[in-house]
């Protein structure tokens, strides 16, 4: 069979998922039949406002709520509700705010430890050093597992965040907002570093983010959710120039000028917006 007969197989894929949540009154559709597929070193942004589902869907690709229907699939098999351990190593989060996520109490080497000690990789000596390497790939100093998450900036503590999901060699990260606490300068160093891991070990990224702006150069296609609905999806460069949906228009619209550039762009796309 030739190659152009093969067939396309992504590497992670989400098949008609719904998540509805129960209160005691009534029910609440947090995710409407959703279908979407990442290729291997993709970078796919998922996009939207608070409340549009974008992190239930997140937490149900990581396993951690089950889709009332539909089903998730990673490289072809069926990913199970219940995650085994190889499985959620394969999987790992970055979350929002790395202050919150990383124990005050743990060195920053206990916590980067602590993944390798869950998953059994390497010997005593071999992890130690392990923490050294990794903390250099995030672009920290090695002598820093020694020191306390309070003692770190926002950006650093980010970064040793990324390092603990890297720990575990990972295919995929699920990226949840993972630059909204720190400020742009900071954003903008700890997305260079993403977009430079990614190409560096193949890895495929999820990135959930509200904000248009930040994906601009770092995904490769984009997904917009609004209250539960995958209302567009396209690649990063049509989503800026050509947004179908008006709702992707007004996210457009939302993003903060700084160029010349980016002004133009948001004029033409509130022209379409208006017209349409």
């Amino acid at each position: 069979m030739n190659d152009s007969a093969t067939e396309f197989r992504p590497v992670l894929e989400a098949r008609s998922v719904s998540k509805v949540f129960m209160t005691a009154t009534h029910e609440v559709k947090a995710l409407n039949s959703v279908s979407l597929n990442v290729s291997r070193g993709e970078c796919l942004a998922i996009v939207g406002e608070s409340g549009s589902g974008k992190t239930t869907f997140a937490n149900m690709l990581l396993g951690i709520y089950p889709p009332t229907t539909g089903e998730f699939f990673l490289d072809g098999d069926l990913l199970p509700n219940r995650r085994t351990l190889p499985l959620r190593r394969s999987i790992q989060l970055v979350q929002q705010n790395p202050l919150s996520s990383l124990n005050p109490r743990r060195t920053i080497g206990a916590s980067l430890r602590l993944a390798l000690d869950v998953h059994d990789i390497g010997d005593r000596q071999g992890r130690k050093a392990r923490i050294g390497a990794l903390l250099e790939e995030v672009g920290l100093p090695a002598d820093f597992a020694a020191r306390y998450p309070a003692a770190l900036s926002g950006g650093q503590r980010q970064r040793v965040a990324i390092a603990r999901a890297l720990a575990c060699e990972p295919e995929i990260l699920v990226l949840d907002e993972p630059t909204s606490a720190l400020d742009v300068l900071v954003q903008a160093r700890v997305l260079q570093l993403l977009d430079e891991l990614r190409h560096r070990r193949n890895l495929t990224y999820v990135f959930i983010t509200h904000d248009l702006g930040v994906v601009r150069n770092i995904a490769d296609r984009v997904a917009v959710f609004e209250r539960g609905n995958l209302v567009e999806q396209a690649g990063t460069e049509e989503i800026f120039e050509r947004p179908a949906n008006a709702y992707t228009r007004s996210l457009i619209g939302a993003i903060p000028i700084i160029t010349d550039d980016e002004e133009a762009l948001r004029k033409k796309v509130m022209e379409k917006n208006s017209a349409g």
